[in-house]
């Protein structure tokens, strides 16, 4: 993995363009719509978070109405299956996408794993790094017929006759990319992922300073260490929370949901490092005050311009895409653009035309 470019040093002709991904909801009345947009307009990857609705069945859903789009999942929630749960689903949208998926796994918070998925929470960055491991061994066994011998500290498999081994798929196995934000998981993905997924609470202060050279270093390690998956280049994938519109009351409006979301964010205390990174420690400490109040409207008052440009990008469908290419080009892989749940479907898909347009990349037909 490079190392991260210095943010004040101008692009030039070198500089990578970035990928594209569009975000699509899980809902089962709007993925396929969405799956079919993202391709038609040129995304190269469609990405689907596991909310209310199961992603990887989604998915494959949308398989069956594209050709060549990357379908991933943005995230799938690990530590609520165990490996051989997550090896079956993602094979399962493999193979019926003909080898487009890209899996995205975070770990989620305790409580969610202990108290709404029934499943165990101890060490979840050394547990995700070996649940890595294990899945790449269950999928190692069915594409290649070698005998299945995974044995860890928190799983192990050991069991896969024939029967219950999937046929192989006439592609590579996927990519895994894990979501992070302390510097232990991030550590991790560095360590035994193919790539990073950031979140969409991610200034580039904390980006270039905390993110990127713990991802790198992690990265030289496995590639000095000969891991196998290192064969791969390392992707590193961000997701920008943008508040934009045609109109100025529909800028307004999504200016206001960003603000709300961002308030969100910053009262939760996994987010606190992020904060406090540009010394905004204070507001963390009285947002999550009122969070815990329940005085959900007095809270996005407290987001000033200042916090607000720091974690977001606002303006016109042009001013939104100029300002993530000038933040993130050379810094990122690939760029999603987070919008407003309720924001026009078409918005993000109009950012990433218009990111293209600033790479040069030639529209799709």
């Amino acid at each position: 993995m490079d190392r991260p470019q210095d943010p004040a040093r101008p692009q030039t002709a070198q500089t990578p363009a970035l990928l594209l991904d569009a975000l699509a909801p899980a809902h089962p009345d709007r993925v396929l719509g969405a799956a079919e947009q993202a391709e038609r307009r040129g995304a190269d990857r469609l990405v689907v978070s596991e909310t209310a609705y199961d992603p990887f069945l989604q998915l494959a859903r949308a398989a069956d109405r594209t050709g060549s789009i990357e379908l991933a999942t943005g995230v799938a929630v690990a530590l609520a299956r165990t490996p051989m749960t997550l090896a079956y689903q993602a094979w399962g949208l493999h193979a019926a996408s003909g080898g487009r998926a890209v899996i995205g796994l975070g770990s989620q918070v305790r409580p969610h794993v202990e108290k709404r998925f029934g499943m165990p929470w101890d060490r979840p960055a050394a547990r995700m790094r070996e649940y890595v491991h294990a899945v790449r061994a269950i999928w190692h066994s069915w594409q290649t017929g070698e005998r299945l011998r995974f044995r860890g500290d928190f799983y192990s498999h050991t069991v896969m006759t024939p029967v219950f081994a999937p046929d192989p798929v006439a592609a590579p196995v996927p990519r895994i990319l894990l979501a992070g934000v302390g510097p232990l998981m991030v550590r991790t993905a560095g360590a035994v992922a193919d790539g990073f997924l950031g979140h969409p609470f991610t200034s580039v202060d904390y980006l270039t300073r905390r993110v990127l050279p713990a991802l790198a270093e992690e990265r030289g390690r496995a590639e000095a260490a000969g891991g196998p998956w290192t064969g791969r280049p390392f992707e590193v994938a961000g997701s920008v929370l943008t508040a934009t519109g045609r109109t100025e009351e529909e800028l307004a409006g999504n200016l206001a949901a960003v603000r709300e979301r961002l308030a969100f964010y910053a009262s939760t205390p996994a987010y606190r490092p992020v904060l406090a990174e540009h010394g905004w420690e204070e507001l963390h400490e009285e947002l999550h005050r009122l969070s815990l109040r329940g005085r959900w409207p007095e809270m996005a008052a407290l987001v000033d311009d200042t916090v607000f440009d720091a974690f977001a990008v606002r303006g016109t469908v042009e001013e939104v895409a100029r300002e993530i290419h000038h933040r993130y080009a050379g810094l990122l892989t690939r760029v999603s653009v987070s919008l407003p749940e309720d924001a026009a479907p078409d918005l993000g898909a109009d950012v990433l035309d218009a990111l293209r347009a600033l790479d040069g990349r030639p529209a799709p037909r």
